[in-house]
């Protein structure tokens, strides 16, 4: 048992190894190409899902027609 613990622990490094690459590649691109860093919550993708989640916490809370 203690053998295939050690030899996952490899591939499991290295899967972990590359996450942390991947999330800060994108970092490091956009600080080279806009000389400085993204802003959170600035783009395309993180002004829909505001907007989606505002609407869906709307309706949530919008009183209900009576019968």
């Amino acid at each position: 048992m203690g053998l295939m613990v050690l030899e996952a622990m490899l591939p499991l490094g290295i899967i972990a190894g590359m996450l942390c690459v991947a999330g800060n590649v994108q970092y490091y691109i956009h600080k080279a190409a806009h000389g400085r860093p993204k802003h959170i919550g600035n783009d395309m993708w993180d002004v829909a899902m505001e907007r989606r989640d505002k609407k869906i916490v709307d309706q949530a809370f919008a009183p209900s027609p009576s019968n």
